[in-house]
């Protein structure tokens, strides 16, 4: 896969994440709350991918016992425990706060990567992470409008909050390159959504599914923002970095704030809009330095070929 591509569908999956809001804002319209709501996602998402997959392609749901504990951990730690503690900072305090300590994951990425995967923290890769977090920091009007208090309790579920999510960049590199994208989103999903189904309390609150457009905002929130998200951003994973990957993912919150603009009228200010020029210069500083070091190594293989 040539380079642009590979960082054009984990843009795009992380792209589709930030479209969650079109979806979710009117579930939650249902009385839905914000644990069943991921239920509801992960569970139908588990649903629609096996049913899917058995009848057209049943050779992509084999797997090897031995990668279990990894789609357990994709689909428990990354994804159910890493929206159960965004909630709590949502409950706790401000969407805001929560959105500016999620986006701490691509600096645990690049901590984590670099022991586990021993990927360098290159100049390009500081720089990137640092624009992030200064970015999603204007972004999310944390700094310098805000003069916000945090608690011991908020700032430990919003850490952990940006380190489960950032291990989904880490665990899913094991088997990116073992199984096809497809394949390890719907066995995450398959484990996220046995985790939350009994733990949910989802059951007791059954009587808004008898309204048909309580299935039209879950399937559309199931099909866009979570098997493509998920599929595509996996895909990305198996031809770069997680450090870079994770870093792409941050246009996730630039895309939820347009469509916030375009769709539900909210305003931006003009911190807003240098977090997000901030956050895009970031992406361009990752792909740009990556793409580069795609081409350096194309041209070392084809000498390589060429000698042989």
């Amino acid at each position: 896969m040539r380079p642009t591509a590979a960082y054009g569908i984990t843009i795009f999956g992380a792209s589709f994440w930030g479209l969650t809001g079109l979806f979710v804002q009117s579930l939650y319209e249902f009385g839905f709350s914000p644990l069943e709501v991921v239920t509801i996602r992960m569970s139908l998402s588990m649903v629609i991918m096996f049913g899917i997959i058995g009848i057209i392609r049943p050779y992509l749901l084999k797997i090897y016992v031995r990668d279990i504990p990894y789609f357990i951990g994709l689909g428990v730690v990354s994804i159910a425990l890493f929206n159960w503690c965004y909630f709590n900072v949502m409950e706790q305090s401000s969407l805001s706060v929560a959105v500016v300590l999620l986006y701490t994951s691509p600096v645990f990425v690049a901590i984590i990567s670099r022991f586990v995967f021993k990927e360098s923290l290159t100049g390009n890769k500081i720089g990137a992470i640092i624009l992030t977090l200064a970015g999603c920091s204007l972004v999310a009007g944390f700094f310098p409008l805000g003069s916000m208090n945090l608690t011991i309790s908020v700032l430990i579920f919003g850490l952990a909050s940006g380190f489960f999510c950032a291990l989904y960049s880490v665990i899913g590199k094991f088997v990116s390159r073992k199984y096809h994208s497809i394949t390890i989103t719907a066995y995450s999903m398959l484990c996220g959504g046995l985790f939350l189904l009994p733990v949910s309390g989802i059951e007791q609150n059954l009587e808004p599914f008898g309204e048909p457009v309580v299935w039209v905002y879950a399937v559309g929130s199931v099909v866009i923002s979570t098997i493509l998200a998920y599929v595509l951003y996996t895909a990305g994973l198996k031809y770069i970095e997680s450090s870079h990957a994770a870093i792409l993912a941050t246009i996730e919150p630039i895309v939820g704030i347009m469509v916030g603009v375009t769709v539900f009228n909210d305003q931006l200010t003009n911190w807003q809009i240098v977090g997000i020029i901030l956050v895009f210069s970031s992406i361009l500083l990752s792909v740009f330095s990556r793409k580069k070091k795609f081409q350096l190594k194309g041209r070392k293989t084809q000498k390589l070929g060429y000698s042989n």
